[in-house]
């Protein structure tokens, strides 16, 4: 029987970076940005906390990678969903872009946003990974069957409008719910792109 093949020395550094980084995700979206310490990161990512300093230079740095996992994994999300409807179903584009919103790794999104409104150093770091978030977005957006019909700033709007709608939807749903108006949002945010009256 041959013994399994001994992983490099790259092989073993990505996979300690991505523990951590899937680890920072989870505690993110679990106890929020405050109590996401390094300690509890390297915990739950099964490495000390030295090791997670030898591949990352601060706290800093895991949140900033966290945050960039984030992004890339709900593009994926949402451009295989987009890329599975069948005409202009803007019913369905709503309601994935809400199963989005309301995924559970975009909770760690919505801690670091929240924390970078007060906190200047994070804010500088994420400022331009959000930025990129919100390009590759509209790029989805523009590849709908319904960019052909609007001007492309009115197209951008409608989609960032949507998203942000959706955002804080998802954020008051964890205080204060309001269902019965869910489906109904809905109904009207297809009506007002549809360009129906909205009742």
């Amino acid at each position: 029987m041959t013994a399994p093949a001994r992983r490099t020395q790259a092989e073993r550094r990505e996979g300690t970076m991505t523990a951590v980084v899937d680890a920072a995700v989870e505690v993110l979206g679990e106890v929020g940005y405050a109590r996401a310490t390094t300690a509890e990161i390297a915990r739950r990512a099964g490495v000390s906390q030295g090791g997670l300093f030898r591949h990352f230079g601060a706290r800093l740095d895991v949140m900033l990678a966290a945050a960039d996992r984030i992004r890339s994994r709900q593009l994926v999300d949402f451009s295989e969903g987009l890329g599975s409807l069948d005409g202009t179903d803007l019913t369905e584009v709503v309601h994935r872009l809400r199963r989005a919103t309301r995924a559970p790794i975009n909770a760690a999104w919505y801690e670091l946003v929240l924390a970078a409104r007060a906190d200047a150093e994070l804010r500088a770091v994420l400022e331009p990974l959000a930025e990129r978030y919100h390009g590759e977005i509209l790029a989805l957006g523009r590849a709908l069957p319904i960019a052909e019909r609007l001007a492309p700033v009115e197209l951008d709007t409608i989609v960032l409008s949507i998203v942000h709608l959706l955002d804080g939807e998802a954020l008051m749903a964890s205080l204060l719910p309001h269902p019965e108006h869910e489906d109904v949002r809905v109904e009207q945010l297809v009506r007002i792109l549809s360009g129906r009256p909205l009742y």
